[in-house]
């Protein structure tokens, strides 16, 4: 008895230690789907798909093959035709975020669902992927975000540009006529459902017809909280695309078509067509499905994330399950006179997707504050960190509009066009560590407006001083009059004139001295460097303005660079990291303000 207690307490260790492993790890299908080839699909065959309406529930509905449509959508890219079958199907019409829905003929996988006869038709027509052009998507783990533009030959067949929304492809008279359709009939993508959760309506608006572009339906929902059993999807299932989590959330869901050895096939078309990604993959929880003329769809929150989406190509999107990928922290703050609203969330890293998620998220943030009101002056700030580099300085103001946009629409298109840049730089992959955005309501409109200027002496002699009175309108209040101090370059040219710029800083930007500069840099870190450096809008700029040629080399004005070698390079060209200009800045003063500048206006000094 005494020896056999030991015993027993190892093999409880060992069951129980057993048990705790198999909570963590994924359910794992035994064997493959059995396959029925496009090869043997006929018109007339019967069959049956998968989807979940309402719940958790996944059930059935029957089909029958129309026909097979080849090169349909592109060369090697056919299409089964089917007409759905039952009474929920016969009255919701083929539904936003069925694609994906598996079809079996003969109890063998066939295809997914996704396509459907066209807008304002619930005749329950469907396009089917056949599984054959699923399954060969490559394997293995998303390789790095490439910055620059060359084509992947290797995945070239996977990476063929899908229709997006709107898009329509004609049925052919022939198959019009098969299905008993009139002319003019078109087959369109199946939409995915995308779910903003914290979001105004007023942000989604400005921002849903950029998503409508990838085929995306926007649609306001929630969240549903983690379940133990969040992993344990099989095909019908829904599973959402993470594109922001935390207080502002964003799913794309899908329907799951089928799993092979770990790797979870959903959609039977592309999300995004962005090729090899880096998205969390959540379990989607359906509410229930809504029946439109224009178009039904599934009403779906993200449960728990279960892993990793890796590919997302023509014929299917790919995940696995088990980690997700990295999330880019944010932590945003609205100020207003009443008080703080703080907001954490998380966003997904792509080039194409990152910037638009933070001009949403930027707006949402100003709009959604209970004391946001339009007229107000908005002041951003705030910093982006990446790998290795210096960090991003995010800081200027913005007046309000006249026009009918929301005010915040000026701030959201000033991060998202920082971001942009960053991502499209060309010289390496950005690695963003965290992001912290402060965007402050002021009250009134603070907003000034350069009326003119002039000099309290006519001429000057290089290196004098010289006083700049610029005048100056707020708005609807009276002119005031700012003094601008400048000095006049020791090499200026005596017996000449010089120009001299009092300008807002949109007018400076739009010099060419200044822009060319910015296209020929080096590195990262110079991008980052200039963009720390870029002119704010509540400061009043006064430039002094050579007319002689100089050099930009990188992006810095080289003031005494020999005519004889500008002349020389401006026959033969320079490197690249070099310019010839017509005119540069002899000098450069600003002054900041407590309101937004606008406007600009010219004097001449003559040098003695």
């Amino acid at each position: 008895m005494h020896s056999g207690t030991p015993l027993s307490l190892s093999v409880q260790r060992v069951l129980i230690a057993a048990f705790f492993l198999l909570l963590g790890v994924p359910t794992v299908r035994a064997a493959d789907p059995e396959i029925f080839p496009l090869s043997q699909v006929k018109p007339g065959m019967k069959g049956e798909a998968l989807t979940i309406f309402a719940g958790d529930q996944v059930e059935k509905f029957d089909l029958v093959v129309i026909g097979v449509m080849p090169n349909f959508l592109a060369p090697k890219e056919s299409i089964i035709l089917v007409q759905l079958e039952g009474p929920k199907v016969e009255h919701t019409g083929v539904v936003a975020g069925m694609s994906g829905s598996p079809v079996y003929i003969d109890g063998k996988l066939a295809g997914a669902l996704s396509l459907k006869l066209g807008l304002f038709a619930k005749e329950p027509l469907a396009g089917v992927t056949p599984i054959e052009n699923m399954l060969s998507l490559p394997k293995g783990q998303p390789r790095p975000i490439r910055t620059e533009n060359t084509p992947d030959d290797t995945l070239a067949e996977n990476t063929a540009a899908w229709p997006r929304a709107g898009a329509k492809f004609e049925l052919p008279q022939e198959w019009a006529a098969r299905s008993g359709l009139g002319g003019g009939n078109f087959m369109t993508p199946i939409e995915s459902p995308l779910v903003f959760s914290g979001f105004s309506g007023a942000a989604i608006r400005q921002y849903a017809s950029a998503f409508a572009g990838f085929g995306m339906m926007a649609a306001q929902g929630g969240t549903a909280a983690a379940r133990p059993d969040d992993r344990d999807i099989k095909p019908g299932d829904m599973v959402s695309a993470v594109l922001m989590e935390g207080d502002l959330s964003l799913d794309a869901s899908c329907t799951v078509t089928t799993i092979v050895d770990g790797r979870v096939y959903v959609c039977g078309h592309p999300l995004f067509g962005f090729g090899s990604v880096a998205m969390p993959m959540a379990r989607g929880r359906v509410l229930t499905t809504l029946s439109s003329e224009l178009e039904s769809t599934k009403i779906v929150n993200a449960g728990g994330t279960i892993g990793s989406i890796s590919q997302d190509r023509v014929t299917a999107v790919v995940g696995s399950l088990g980690a997700a990928p990295k999330l880019i922290p944010i932590d945003m703050t609205v100020a207003t006179p009443d008080g703080d609203q703080h907001l954490s969330f998380r966003m997904m890293s792509n080039p194409k997707i990152t910037p638009l998620l933070m001009g949403l998220a930027a707006l949402n943030g100003l709009v959604q504050n209970a004391v946001y009101g339009e007229g107000t002056t908005l002041h951003l700030s705030g910093g982006i960190e990446i790998a290795g580099h210096s960090t991003v300085n995010l800081e200027n103001y913005f007046a309000p509009t006249d026009s009918f946009i929301p005010d915040g629409s000026s701030v959201a298109g000033a991060v998202e066009n920082v971001f942009q840049r960053i991502f499209a730089n060309p010289y390496e992959t950005a690695d963003i560590q965290r992001v912290s955005l402060r965007m402050e309501a002021l009250p009134e409109r603070r907003q000034t407006t350069i009326e003119g200027a002039w000099l309290d002496k006519t001429e000057a002699g290089p290196g004098d001083t010289v006083n700049v009175k610029v005048q100056m309108r707020p708005y609807r209040g009276s002119p005031v009059i700012r003094d601008v101090r400048i000095t006049i370059p020791a090499q200026a040219t005596r017996g000449t004139s010089m120009q001299i710029l009092a300008s807002d800083s949109m007018t400076l930007n739009r010099l060419n001295f200044v822009s060319g500069s910015q296209t020929r840099l080096q590195s990262l870190e110079q991008m980052i460097s200039v963009l720390n450096r870029e002119r704010r809008n509540n400061r009043l700029y006064v430039t002094l303005l050579d007319p002689s040629p100089t050099m930009v080399v990188q992006d810095k004005v080289m003031p005494n660079v020999p005519a004889s070698q500008i002349n020389l390079l401006d026959q033969r060209g320079g490197p690249a990291s070099s310019l010839v200009v017509r005119e540069s800045a002899a000098g450069e003063w600003s002054v900041p303000l407590d309101q937004i500048v606008q406007g600009s206006t010219t004097i001449t000094i003559q040098i003695k």
